[in-house]
């Protein structure tokens, strides 16, 4: 089989060394409009060619899609023009209604599977690329109806080849499932680094530094080239998770202000219960594509 991996960074890089590794394929062709990312993924041997765009889709049994979601809008319906007929295309964007809503009328959207995941680091570049980076985790496979059946085959025996298992959800439920899982922490990391930044003396602050604010600002370090878009192709849903955050921030602060330490301390509690949530991981691989699985609802 002879796939095309579109954008060489940690997402792309991860997938060829994995697929390569499982033998999934016996080619791996690169795409990446950055040079010297190409030649990179070239020289680690992550890939066996670099090629351009419309050349490198247009023989091959699979197109994988692992670029920043505003470069995905502006591509998706090239590709789809310049594949076979038998070719498989499928991205691995953050966000999906935008994305889904540009191909809706194209000739070959059945070709074509949203799909999204969710794994990941806040490392950029095919120096990034890890074996393993996808094993245990979810595969969302979005609006499966709208594909083709072998298409989406070829795609879950992918994610199954990863060691991810596989969930399907309208690509609505997707966004909003993932501005509360994903997008909303990395805005709430961005927004601790900077607010820590902005202190006059922040070289003591950092001095002091320990494990947890470490681990809260671990999201801080991811590329703005990867995340400014996804905050705003999922604008909806990102503000709904934002107002949810504020809503809750702003009553904790209420909380220390009155110095209510009987709230607090309900608060708190009512916050250790996501250990319990993190701890029983088995509702969410949900395998019966008939289901829609519900991460958070708007009743938060």
């Amino acid at each position: 089989m002879r796939i095309s991996v579109i954008g060489l960074g940690l997402i792309g890089g991860s997938i060829a060394k994995d697929l390569r590794r499982e033998a999934f394929c016996n080619h791996i062709i690169g795409i990446d409009s950055s040079e010297d990312n190409a030649n990179k993924a070239l020289e680690l041997g992550i890939v066996d060619e670099i090629s351009s765009l419309d050349s490198g889709v247009s023989n091959c049994d699979l197109v994988i899609i692992a670029i920043p979601v505003n470069h995905t809008l502006a591509i998706l319906p090239r590709i789809l023009d310049n594949i076979k007929d038998t070719t498989t295309v499928t991205d691995m964007g953050s966000t999906k209604q935008t994305i889904v809503e540009t191909v809706k009328n194209h000739k070959r959207r059945a070709n074509y599977v949203p799909a999204h995941p969710m794994s990941g680091t806040e490392n950029s570049g095919p120096e990034a690329a890890e074996e393993g980076l996808f094993k245990n985790r979810i595969a969302i496979i979005c609006d499966h109806k709208e594909s083709s059946v072998q298409h989406i085959a070829l795609v879950e025996k992918m994610f199954q080849y990863l060691g991810m298992s596989i969930a399907y959800m309208s690509s609505a439920e997707q966004d909003l499932s993932t501005a509360f899982v994903s997008h909303l922490p990395h805005a709430a990391s961005y927004a601790l680094a900077n607010a820590v930044q902005s202190k006059e003396n922040q070289e003591i602050i950092f001095d002091l530094a320990s494990g947890g604010f470490r681990s809260a600002v671990r999201l801080a370090k991811s590329s703005p080239q990867m995340w400014a878009p996804i905050f705003t192709e999922n604008k909806t849903y990102v503000l709904e998770a934002l107002d949810v955050y504020i809503k809750h921030l702003k009553s904790f602060r209420d909380d220390i202000a009155k110095e209510d330490a009987t709230d607090m301390y309900r608060s708190i509690s009512n916050a250790n219960k996501i250990r319990e949530v993190l701890d029983n991981k088995n509702p969410l691989l949900i395998k019966d594509e008939q289901k829609i699985i519900k991460l958070y609802t708007r009743k938060i």
